[in-house]
């Protein structure tokens, strides 16, 4: 009879345990689906990890124009380059996790940030919250005007004839630009230098006064000094020429199978709620589906890819598994 009633306790606890533990679920799901409701209760921060005029801002700032007008409150872009995207992502780690700050992460921050900081303490894909596909953009290898190329092929032979004497501006130590570039040197063995900037515009800066020859970035970071006859597009390193640069060769038709793509996600930080996540996401695509930003992004090189936060990270992991 004892044994009997130290069972029915227990198992009179156990249910008590049960009930709180599963009213403490609900009680968090109706908060997090309060919150949905009434978010951007005030101003929503997107931080980049890059400077002002780099590809992701520019991006950026185009869907944080949309989301102010859908939101009614202002959405703005905070740079905070450095680290490989490392000092971005720490600062968004630490905000509060309610949607009104987010980060747009770039495809190295999930291919190769752990690489070069192995002890970075934050797993991006782990630990932050989903949200979904900002876009992709091929990376586009241009030459100064001032250099005299007019083709990628013409340009690995000048590489070659004038052996380390020429220097490519490509973006962050660790970017899918230095990647793209480590990569060009390799398949062609041009001796080149790799010259590492945290914004497009001092690349662009020092290619216009002689330091840097080539540049490798989105046609985004550097459609201006390409309009403004500056720079001369040699190739994008995508699968098959652009529709919108039709006279553009990709990389792959001087050497075979070179396809390097940059892409943008949008995350929120550690802990945000499903409802909050949810909600910015589906006001995301909603944002990317408009006629005018897709006609946006498509004039900047860069396309759209709309997702739930379930197919972004199925996404994402494909991409680690790839590179």
């Amino acid at each position: 009879r004892a044994m009997a009633g130290k069972e029915k306790n227990r198992h009179t606890l156990l249910t008590r345990r049960a009930l709180i533990a599963g009213g403490g679920a609900a009680m968090a799901l109706a908060v997090g689906s309060a919150r949905a409701q009434s978010f951007p209760s005030g101003p929503v921060k997107i931080v980049v990890s890059v400077g002002p005029g780099s590809s992701p801002d520019v991006i950026g700032r185009v869907v944080a124009d949309h989301l102010t007008k859908l939101w009614g409150q202002q959405v703005v872009i905070f740079n905070q380059p450095g680290g490989a995207g490392a000092v971005a992502i720490r600062s968004v780690a630490s905000q509060p996790a309610d949607g009104h700050t987010l980060y747009i992460a770039l495809a190295t921050n999930f291919i190769v940030l752990n690489e070069l900081q192995s002890n970075f303490p934050i797993d991006v894909v782990r630990d932050f919250v989903p949200i979904g596909f900002v876009g992709e953009h091929p990376m586009v290898i241009a030459a100064s005007a001032d250099l005299g190329v007019n083709t990628l092929p013409e340009l690995i032979a000048l590489a070659k004839r004038r052996k380390g004497e020429l220097n490519i501006a490509s973006g962050n130590r660790g970017s899918i630009l230095h990647l793209t570039g480590e990569w060009l040197r390799v398949a062609t063995e041009i001796d080149v230098t790799l010259l590492h900037y945290a914004a497009a515009s001092q690349s662009i800066t020092d290619l216009l006064g002689g330091r840097a020859h080539v540049m490798i970035d989105a046609m985004t970071a550097m459609r201006g000094a390409v309009e403004g006859g500056k720079l001369k597009p040699l190739a994008v390193a995508a699968a098959k020429r652009l529709y919108n640069f039709p006279d553009l060769p990709t990389v792959a038709e001087t050497i075979p199978d070179f396809e390097a793509m940059g892409w943008l996600a949008l995350m929120a930080p550690p802990g945000t709620p499903e409802p909050v996540a949810q909600k910015i996401s589906n006001d995301l695509r909603t944002v990317l589906e408009r006629p005018e930003l897709r006609q946006r992004f498509r004039d900047l090189g860069t396309y759209i890819r709309p997702t739930t936060p379930a197919e972004l990270t199925a996404f994402i992991r494909e991409q680690q598994r790839i590179w």
